[in-house]
């Protein structure tokens, strides 16, 4: 009875990660322009924000933090 209940649970959730990917523009080309700006040095966290938006934290060559909020429909930054 109890694998039957955690198997009920590891279905609901996993069914709800797939109810909130979010549409538009690819992580991977929202990434791919940041890396591409000349003095990024490195990506380092990026985030889902149940707000509707990526929250993506990079570095420049100069060691400045950067925290910026992605609209993954437009894949441009969030004024927020």
């Amino acid at each position: 009875m109890k694998t039957v209940i955690a198997a009920t649970i590891l279905t609901l959730t996993t069914m709800g990660a797939y109810a909130a990917t979010p549409e538009g523009a690819k992580l991977s080309d929202i990434i791919a322009k940041i890396e591409n700006t000349a003095d990024v040095k490195y990506v380092d966290e990026v985030d889902w924000n149940d707000r509707g938006y990526y929250e993506i934290e990079y570095y420049l060559d100069s060691g400045a933090k950067v925290e910026v909020k992605i609209d993954p429909k437009t894949g441009e930054n969030v004024k927020k």
